[in-house]
């Protein structure tokens, strides 16, 4: 239970709490544009089974690779991708804390 619930506070409080914090001005984009970081979670598609509570996502879904999370993390460095990228990353935390916690 603990485990479902810290996976899915940082997919869904986390990103809701950095936007009131940090983005005052603009929260209600920026808090949207956070939580549209598990669009990435499409790739769960074309899993079989499609859900496996007993899966790692890391490593296993196409947009869970190595090479994409490598690609997350430069998004922040440009401006134009700085939230963008600090949505898959957060998003790529709560599976890494899932994972952890399996």
């Amino acid at each position: 239970m603990l485990r479902h619930i810290i996976h899915y506070g940082i997919h869904f409080l986390v990103p809701i709490l950095i936007a009131l914090y940090f983005f005052k001005d603009n929260k209600i984009k920026v808090a949207l544009i956070l939580l549209a970081g598990i669009v990435i979670d499409l790739d769960h598609l074309f899993a079989t089974p499609l859900f496996d509570p007993d899966r790692c996502s890391i490593g296993f879904h196409p947009l869970h690779s190595v090479w994409a999370v490598l690609v997350y993390s430069l998004l922040p460095f440009f401006k134009p991708t700085r939230l963008v990228g600090l949505a898959l990353l957060l998003h790529i935390i709560a599976d890494i804390a899932d994972c952890l916690l399996m």
